[in-house]
């Protein structure tokens, strides 16, 4: 019996314990929340535990489910690896650089199984992409969102288009070359829009624009690569291909052009998006991980990774308002 213990029970630690419920052979020891009345409700509702001391809980579980704030990620990450447990964490990894790359050195010395929770890897609309050869040479991003005060104690970038950071960066097997950005405070103290151009090294070129202040809510990512159009919504979960008709291509739409090079097939397909729950996704295979000894999906360092890119745009957005 796999046995978890989840730190941190606001919003997003309920749909954790509902999802934990449903994962065979494990069992919820209990949870850790300093929040009196959060804690007295999520004790009723699932009918476990409270700790009211969170070491304790760490000492009894095999790993742990970290869901608090960003700004408790470090503290709560480090007492479960210092102890050899296995660790699951929202993203993003950490509140700064410095306390990223920590948990990465104490993660690797530990030799415990780490996961951070960019949850749209485990999308089904990008897993529907999984044996599709993607070579962006163009990505297209836009994640919009309405106004919602929680999770505002960080930016746009760490709150929303990290998630697209780590996905781009995931598919994009090159380096970052260099990195444009603006934002601009509107509702909060940490910019809540921003537009933001990642050039690599092998010449693909990612723009993308987050905001938390809009009227509708949109999660699309579209990348354009040699004789290949890929469009993925994640929100709506469907994700379309167009592309030149090859020999054997079946279930598709196709039609004619004429090209100056001559007549070409157009082809449009509709890969087949599979009926998974994301976060139940994630954290059955982070289980899967512990128990078989295996890599785990989203790594410590695919976070660390997405932080520093996403840490280098908040540097270039602070640069032009200097400079202004």
């Amino acid at each position: 019996m796999f046995k978890i213990g989840v730190i941190g029970t606001g919003h997003l630690g309920k749909f954790h314990l509902n999802n934990w419920k449903e994962i065979p052979d494990t069992e919820i020891v209990g949870f850790y929340d300093p929040n009196d009345d959060t804690a007295k409700e999520v004790s009723e509702k699932y009918q476990l535990p409270r700790f009211l001391d969170g070491d304790a809980l760490i000492e009894a579980c095999d790993a742990v489910d970290i869901v608090a704030p960003t700004n408790h990620h470090y503290e709560w990450c480090e007492k479960a690896i210092k102890k050899g447990k296995h660790v699951f964490v929202e993203k993003p990894l950490a509140n700064t650089m410095a306390e990223a790359r920590e948990l990465v050195k104490l993660a690797a010395e530990s030799g415990v199984k780490f996961q951070v929770g960019h949850v749209e890897r485990f999308n089904p609309a990008f897993l529907s992409l999984k044996n599709i050869p993607l070579n962006p040479m163009f990505i297209e991003v836009h994640r919009l969102a309405q106004f919602n005060p929680r999770g505002t104690e960080v930016s746009v970038i760490l709150d929303l288009m990290i998630h697209d950071i780590d996905i781009i960066l995931s598919i994009v097997k090159s380096d970052v070359k260099n990195i444009s950005a603006s934002g601009v405070d509107v509702m909060t103290e940490t910019p809540d829009i921003a537009n933001v151009r990642i050039e690599f090294h092998n010449g693909c070129v990612a723009n993308l624009t987050s905001s938390r202040i809009s009227m509708k809510k949109m999660r699309k990512m579209r990348l354009f690569q040699k004789d290949a159009y890929i469009g993925i919504d994640f929100l709506n979960k469907k994700t379309e291909i167009i592309k030149l008709k090859e020999p054997g291509d079946s279930n598709v739409f196709a039609f004619d052009i004429e090209t100056n090079s001559g007549k070409k097939t157009i082809a449009i397909a509709n890969p087949l998006v599979p009926e998974v729950n994301a976060i139940k996704e994630e954290l059955s295979e982070f289980k899967n991980a512990v128990i078989n000894n295996s890599k785990t999906v989203v790594s410590e360092l695919d976070g660390l990774m997405a932080m520093d890119v996403a840490h280098q745009i908040l540097e270039k957005i602070n640069s032009n308002r200097l400079a202004k």
